[in-house]
Formats: structure tokens, C-alpha cells, sequence
């Protein structure tokens, strides 16, 4: 079910100094209040189709968005996770093409839609904020080209040691000695971002929990040994 949520000006979101609204004048910050709208989602629910007409962006208030492929087989290749602070749907939108992705919510997600016109007016008029978008842009496409590397280069074992890894530094809660992936993937949502079968991810996970580089609470994963993942990803090599 999408609620619409009575709209938190710009100027007092929380979540503003993890995006890229971060510095914004104030008279930016009333425009992009005075055209948004603010959602709740829950889980499950589809931000936009691959294929379809960008209408604005999305910023992500909280909450966990998953941005994905869908391969002739049906089966889903996860490009990202979006969590809070981060831009959905923009490269699509300033590249004046479709969708080339899908968005779907992963946990239950707060989200504001700013339309269009007003975020093209705002990066138009404001030269840190376009510099800023230029710099994402550029990091994003460096990204890419670090896992098509890695899927050519390295084995899925090793990328399923780096997963972890960065979901650990995405949505890690630190312990005394290990770190817990704050964040409910299935199988199947892990196979898609290592690029993998579900069956060969399960199998590893059983490897790794019993080398005891990482264990389970529930349905999430506990990290033990971040040292032994990140020597069996090559992360350091």
C-alpha cells in the first residue's frame, strides 16, 4: 500500500546531509518542498518499470530500495541497493532516456518524488549541485566497470566475500566482534547482486558459515571475520 505522507520541508529533513541536496540555498530547498511529494511504501511495492518514462526522481528518506535487470530467463541482476540519502532514477531522467532498470521497495521506504522540472531547474541554477550530480554520474559509471571487471576477473566465491562486505559497510551494525548486516536479502536478492545461480550462493553461505567467517541471526547475516572475507575476496590484493 503507497500512502501519501504530508510533505517535510527540505530545510528540516534528517536525511538531507546524506544526499546530494546536502548545500542546497534555502531558496532551492522551498522550491524542491513546495513541488514534492512525499510517499510511504511498503515492501514489494514498484517504484517505476524498466522501460518507462522518467517523471522525476526519487530521493530515498529511509529505507531500503533494490534497482534491477531482468534477464530473458526472468531471473533478476541487482545493480544496486538504494538506501537513505540516495538518488533513484536520475540517470535516466538527465539522460533524457527510459528506465533502463526496475525499482522495487526492499524494505518498508519513506520516499520523496521531486518532478521533473523543478530538479532539472534546481541543477540548472545551482553549480555545486550540478558539479555534485557530475560526480555521481562519473562514479556510478566507475562502478559499473568495476563489476563487469569483477565478473570476468574474479570467481564467485570471491565475489560473494565482496558482497558481504559492502553490505556490511552499507548496513553494518558493529559488535563487540562482528558485524551484523542490518538488512533481510533473500537468497535469491543475493544471487542477483553476485550474478550467480540461488543454489551456488546457498552453498556458499554453508562454507562460509562453517569456516566461520560468518554465521546467521534469523534471516540475517552475521559477520565474524571481515580480515578473512576481504583475504578471500582479493579485496586488498
Amino acid at each position: 500500500m503507497t500512502v501519501k505522507t504530508k510533505n517535510v520541508p527540505c530545510e528540516l529533513c534528517l536525511s538531507r546531509k546524506f544526499s546530494m541536496f546536502a548545500g542546497l540555498s534555502d531558496e532551492h530547498l522551498c522550491s524542491l518542498s513546495d513541488a514534492k511529494n512525499f510517499i510511504s511504501h511498503k515492501k514489494g511495492q514498484i517504484l517505476y518499470y524498466e522501460g518507462t518514462k522518467p517523471l522525476g526522481v526519487f530521493c530515498v528518506n529511509g529505507g531500503v530500495v533494490k534497482i534491477f535487470k531482468t534477464a530473458s530467463n526472468g531471473k533478476e541482476q541487482i545493480i544496486r541497493l538504494a538506501k537513505k540519502g540516495d538518488f533513484v532514477g536520475y540517470t535516466s531522467l538527465i539522460g533524457e532516456d527510459m528506465y533502463t532498470t526496475t525499482a522495487t521497495i526492499v524494505e518498508d521506504a519513506q520516499i520523496c518524488f521531486v518532478p521533473k522540472e523543478t530538479f532539472l531547474r534546481v541543477m540548472a541554477e545551482d553549480v555545486e549541485f550540478h558539479r555534485r550530480i557530475t560526480q555521481a554520474l562519473c562514479r556510478d559509471l566507475g562502478v559499473m566497470e568495476g563489476k563487469l571487471t569483477d565478473a570476468t576477473q574474479k570467481t564467485i566465491r570471491e565475489r560473494l566475500a565482496m558482497t558481504l562486505l559492502k553490505l556490511g559497510d552499507s548496513y553494518g551494525v558493529d559488535g563487540a566482534e562482528s558485524q551484523r548486516i542490518n538488512i533481510v536479502l533473500t537468497r535469491e536478492e543475493i544471487a542477483g547482486i553476485v550474478g550467480t545461480a540461488t543454489e551456488t550462493v546457498i552453498r556458499l553461505l554453508s562454507e562460509f558459515k562453517k569456516d566461520e567467517l560468518i554465521e546467521f541471526q534469523g534471516k540475517k547475516i552475521i559477520i565474524l571475520d571481515k580480515k578473512g572475507l576481504a583475504r578471500l575476496s582479493d579485496f586488498y590484493g
